[in-house]
């Protein structure tokens, strides 16, 4: 008999009829005369039950959690069990009997992160990754759908894109190299080119940080686009939200409910999200100029406007050298960071400055080597045009959308200063 993924028989048209399934034991209950397995594989679950003197009997006695089994019987309709339908089992055959397993209830956080490779299994970890898949779907069809190209830039880099003390030291060659930051530097090269490029690619950055919002190695939706200017870009990145709230929305009800997510604010989220300037930000938390947003004042901001913030318009010597600043405010940058509400920043982009000569500018301001950025600045001096780009964290972004707490519950195997294994 053809195997069946159990959500496929999780239908009335199976009711009474015979199916059979292959998986996991999820949960085990022994009774005098019954047991019942919770058997799971990557589609759901469904409650299967051996009889007493059973052919199954025997195995479904020695059958331990997590072992990995095939099963044939009827299914029937019951709404007592845990998905409102059970398969009364003919035949139960163990293909690998696991030893006894070591996550029960009541583990801490830590302990769950040091087993990852097993804890993956879990209902929690398995709908979130659901979702962050077809986050990554989503952002894909975006893109494609607005004409861009997608397009590749190198891991190994020699320069800094967003600041030299989070670079990653790559050895085994005669020279300093490092792993990406960004791929945006290179990126622009390539608008030149294709007009509208788009990726989706890790990158890396030697955060000293322990909050529940940092990665070491994350994933990044990264698009550049020539004649776009500040505000093209604000109004791409909203239809980017949206598109992408909309089609989680649409194919991952189950996931999210099996989360608790409760959806209302995504399902009534529209544009235009709320905007602020930096000054506004730090005259409403009582901070002077050149003060450092954190986290927590992040989600105060949005918290107190309710949905989305586009925060723009930082200080010049706070982001990176090669945003455009202001013509009418020279001090402050056409940068936006986008916060999400009880997340913070979840993305950030900007205007790229597009003139040789303040480029050449900005990179005595930050102190950085001309000869480093030559080929950069010749991207200025041989038909430069207006353009402007942004990266969206995956990670964060998902961490919204199923209302995950800790940002290393949204990637399979997160990576920290303190998490390299396993």
């Amino acid at each position: 008999m053809e195997f069946k993924q159990i959500s496929a028989v999780l239908d009335k048209s199976f009711d009474g009829k015979k199916a059979a399934i292959r998986g996991w034991v999820y949960r085990k209950r022994d009774q005098k005369e019954l047991v019942f397995l919770a058997i799971r594989d990557s589609s759901d679950i469904i409650q299967a039950v051996i009889k007493k003197g059973s052919k199954a009997w025997k195995d479904a006695e020695k059958i331990t959690i997590e072992s990995s089994c095939e099963l044939t019987g009827t299914i029937k309709e019951d709404q007592r069990a845990p998905t409102g339908y059970e398969m009364q089992v003919d035949e139960l055959k163990i293909v690998g009997l696991a030893e006894r397993y070591p996550i029960t209830k009541d583990f801490s956080d830590e302990f769950l992160r040091e087993v990852r490779h097993l804890w993956l299994r879990s209902r929690k970890l398995t709908s979130v990754l659901r979702v962050r898949s077809e986050t990554f779907k989503a952002v894909h069809d975006f893109y494609h759908e607005k004409g861009f190209t997608e397009y590749q830039s190198p891991i190994f880099t020699t320069q800094a894109c967003e600041g030299g003390s989070t670079l990653f030291e790559v050895k085994g060659f005669d020279r300093k190299v490092y792993l990406s930051q960004s791929w945006q530097l290179h990126a622009e090269a390539g608008i030149f080119a294709l007009e509208k490029i788009y990726t989706v690619a890790p990158m890396f950055r030697a955060e000293k940080s322990r909050t529940t919002r940092h990665l070491a190695e994350c994933w990044l939706a990264e698009s550049e686009a020539a004649w776009l200017d500040f505000e093209g870009l604000l109004k791409q990145e909203e239809e980017l939200i949206l598109y992408v709230v909309k089609h989680i929305l649409k194919t991952c009800k189950k996931e999210l409910k099996e989360l608790g997510r409760d959806t209302k604010d995504l399902e009534s989220l529209k544009a235009p999200f709320a905007r602020m300037k930096y000054a506004e930000a730090i005259k409403m938390l009582g901070q002077k100029w050149g003060y450092d947003l954190t986290d927590k004042d992040e989600r105060e901001i949005v918290a107190k406007l309710g949905k989305p913030v586009f925060m723009t318009h930082f200080p010049r010597d706070m982001k990176a050298f090669y945003m455009k600043p202001d013509p009418k405010d020279p001090k402050t940058v056409f940068g936006v960071d986008l916060l999400a509400p009880g997340i913070g920043e979840i993305s950030g982009g900007s205007e790229r400055i597009t003139d040789a000569k303040e480029l050449l500018k900005s990179l005595k301001i930050f102190k950085l080597k001309e000869e480093d950025y030559g080929w950069y600045l010749d991207l200025r001096k041989y038909g430069s045009v207006p353009h402007s780009g942004m990266g969206l964290g995956i990670e964060r972004f998902v961490m919204w959308l199923t209302g995950t707490e800790h940002i290393m519950d949204v990637i399979p195997f997160p990576r920290t200063m303190d998490r390299l294994t396993p």
